[in-house]
């Protein structure tokens, strides 16, 4: 495994194939086999134009002649050598002449880009775009270009010359059109609808918003290039299961405008699933969920917002994840299991103020108490600023204060875990060490220090680590970024930790609990016992988290709705069982609240 094998072409070719061994076979790596002879055309372009090039070699061509003998002839068309690039097969090896050839003309010939100039331009672009041969792209030799492609016609088409304020020039994979603005302008768009493949067509909208335009200080002008191919070649270059679910648009605009708005539509329209919009980063040829939000998603197409930055971002489309699931059921569970959970947490923090000097006479029931109530707290907030971080980001759309909404979130869903934590704790404290007490002054110390102080240092390194980088936050939500720094792992590592503690701690109650009634000699006493053993199962399972256990569920099997819509409902009312199991079914709080709730009737005269 991992051996590579590397062999020669046949004859008629030039250049050579690899292969990798897998699993005891062959797989072809790379095939750079060509047959297109570059050097035979800047001959045949040579005389079309009545210019004597010497003949050289195809090194030489690609290293240093080929920029003299371009040099010589910039100020001309370069249509003599199309009808024999058509003609050759677009195998692997060809394309990366072809694509190594655009390059070359877009750096030494994209001074004064005519009409005929991009249309010669697009129909080579376009011979390598086609959707019947896209799946040779993954045997090119050079994995980047598909980027070098793209980066070249981005180059070449930004200097097109305009005839009477607009042009366009259309070929079924590739489309450039071009439209003269200034700031009087109400408003620029182009609209694009190409060949995908045999089934149908897809669709591409391209608007520059008209106050972006009152910030011209002169007339200029905008291109906009749509590749609909384009997508699949850029997804053989990324790791995660992503893949572009729409059009790839190109915009070339003036540096003092920022901000574009493009309209996707969905190649795949499942409902379930939703989209991301992003922009390539052209220094680091990778997708990038920064240069983008999305405004709007629908089961067919997405409107994106878009940051137009002319050394960076200027090619955008929408990715799509197999494994992301997008369900009206998932929806509508979380926004009445949080309400729910949000009326309940508030209602038991009101019952615990009540029963409080009742239910902590002694030092454990004060630190069981005390832990209840910052669980309860804690979960609350971040419940709330669920909903707020939401509202911010759908209306305010403030960066600001998206990363501080972002923090808030990420420090109480950690301080959560980790009262859950000391929780854990605490209940090991109690059934292992019997004769150890604690004063209540040092569990106050240690307590804070697990369940505030260690989400504090996580949640502000995480922040001060990322931010920087503009790797903290995700598209889409005001939430920790995933698929671009990782900074998620923040949150899932302590949580799952601390689940994974837990559980522990629940196979220690089990234990203890079987081995008190073991010796009763009695076997009516075993339905007692399972009943005991499975009562302090269910109490302890949403105290100390370990619902949240489930998610490892929807990493497994992700596209399982079975999977997301239990993990949703557990969560989701969570602060609903903190209620039920840790406050109503509690026998003392019980007789507590009823206690104090005579003592209320006595003291306002509503005793018969």
């Amino acid at each position: 495994n991992g051996a590579i094998c590397i062999q020669p072409c046949s004859p008629s070719f030039h250049g050579e194939t690899s292969f990798v061994c897998e699993d005891r076979k062959w797989q072809m790596l790379s095939d750079a086999c060509a047959n297109l002879d570059v050097q035979s055309l800047f001959q045949h372009w040579s005389s079309c134009l009545v210019v004597t090039v010497a003949s050289f070699s195809f090194c030489s061509l690609i290293v240093s002649n080929v920029f003299s003998s371009l040099q010589r002839i910039s100020g001309t068309d370069f249509s003599c050598i199309v009808p024999d690039i058509l003609s050759s097969p677009a195998i692997p090896g060809n394309i990366a002449d072809i694509v190594d050839l655009l390059k070359k003309i877009s750096l030494l010939l994209s001074e004064n880009v005519t009409r005929a100039k991009m249309q010669s331009y697009s129909r080579i672009a376009n011979h390598i775009l086609n959707s019947s041969i896209i799946s040779n792209w993954a045997f090119v030799k050079d994995r980047n270009a598909g980027s070098e492609l793209l980066d070249s016609v981005n180059l070449f088409a930004g200097k097109l010359l305009l005839r009477n304020g607009s042009e366009s020039v259309q070929e079924p994979f590739i489309a450039t059109k071009g439209s003269s603005i200034h700031r009087n302008t109400s408003g620029t768009s182009f609209d694009f609808s190409m060949e995908l493949n045999n089934a149908g067509n897809i669709t591409g909208h391209v608007v520059i918003p008209e106050e972006e335009l009152l910030k011209l200080p002169r007339a200029s002008k905008a291109i906009s290039v749509a590749f609909p191919t384009l997508g699949a070649v850029m997804e053989s270059t990324r790791l995660d299961p992503e893949f572009v679910n729409g059009m790839v648009l190109s915009v070339s605009l003036p540096e003092e405008l920022h901000r574009v708005l493009l309209t996707f539509e969905k190649v795949n329209k499942l409902e379930q699933v939703g989209a991301r919009c992003v922009g390539w980063h052209s220094a680091e040829r990778r997708w990038d969920s920064r240069a983008c939000r999305t405004q709007s998603d629908t089961a067919s197409s997405v409107v994106c917002v878009c940051a137009h930055q002319r050394r960076t971002y200027r090619s955008f489309s929408i990715l799509m994840s197999p494994t992301t699931l997008r369900s009206t059921v998932l929806d509508y569970i979380t926004r009445v299991g949080l309400g729910l959970s949000i009326l309940s947490l508030v209602l038991c923090l009101g019952i615990e103020a009540v029963v409080w000097h009742h239910v902590t006479k002694t030092e454990i029931t004060y630190m069981r108490h005390f832990c209840l109530v910052n669980i309860a707290a804690s979960l609350l907030v971040a419940d709330v600023l669920f909903i707020l971080a939401a509202v911010v980001h759908n209306t305010a759309l403030n960066y600001k204060l998206c990363v501080a909404a972002t923090f808030f979130l990420h420090f109480f869903y950690l301080a959560l875990f980790f009262w859950m934590f000391t929780l854990g704790l605490l209940i090991l404290y109690g059934l292992l060490l019997i004769f150890f007490k604690m004063t209540r002054s040092v569990f106050l110390a240690a307590a804070f220090s697990i369940g505030y102080g260690c989400p504090l240092v996580i949640s502000i390194l995480t922040v001060a680590i990322m931010e920087p980088k503009n790797g903290y936050l995700r598209s889409g939500a005001c939430w920790l970024n995933w698929y671009e720094t990782k900074a998620l792992l923040a949150f899932v590592v302590p949580a799952l930790s601390i689940i994974v503690v837990n559980l522990v701690v629940v196979v220690v109650v089990v234990v203890k609990t079987g081995r008190s009634s073991a010796g009763e000699g009695c076997k009516s006493q075993d339905l007692s016992s399972m009943i005991r053993i499975s009562k302090n199962v269910a109490l302890l399972t949403p105290l100390l988290g370990l619902t949240w256990g489930f998610g490892l569920a929807t990493i497994v099997n992700s596209r399982s709705l079975a999977f997301h819509v239990t993990f949703a409902l557990l969560n989701a009312f969570q602060g609903f069982f903190i209620l039920l199991f840790g406050t109503l079914l509690d026998r003392k709080t019980r007789e507590a609240l009823r206690m104090s709730c005579l003592s209320s009737r006595q003291k306002w005269g509503l005793e018969k």
